[in-house]
């Protein structure tokens, strides 16, 4: 292979690299969002807001899996969620992320589920739901 090819596979490599560093530093919101959907597996069945962040909540069979994520990705603090199935103790999931907290998930059968999520001094509490 003579030095022409080499040099324009190296260009080619070098602006794939710096085209998708672009990519994602130019839309973080919408790929945290695009990977959001990958977090838990089957139907978003509820998108519930609050004041610092939103929780995803996703049916799959008997399981319920939620997600905490921020309104601010990218900054540390202090985030959780929580999926509680009438009857049992509530699986928590809780640190400082810079994106989400969880996945979480609970086999609630045809119980009713009680979520919870909190990014900062902003938090959500559901009652017991998708009875």
């Amino acid at each position: 292979m003579d030095s022409g090819a080499i040099r324009r596979r190296l260009a080619l490599g070098l602006a794939v690299l710096t085209a998708s560093g672009l990519l994602a530093v130019a839309a973080p919101g919408e790929a945290q969002a695009a990977a959001s959907a990958t977090y838990c597996p089957g139907r978003k069945v509820r998108t519930l807001q609050f004041s610092t962040g939103t929780v995803l909540v996703y049916k799959r069979g008997g399981y319920v899996c939620a997600v905490t994520l921020t309104k601010k990705p990218g900054v540390k603090r202090k985030m959780s969620v929580s999926v509680q199935a009438r009857g049992n103790r509530p699986v928590v999931d809780e640190g400082r992320y810079s994106y989400h907290a969880g996945p979480v998930m609970v086999h609630a059968g045809r119980r009713c589920v009680w979520l919870k999520g909190r990014v900062g001094w902003g938090s959500f509490s559901s009652g017991w739901i998708l009875c």
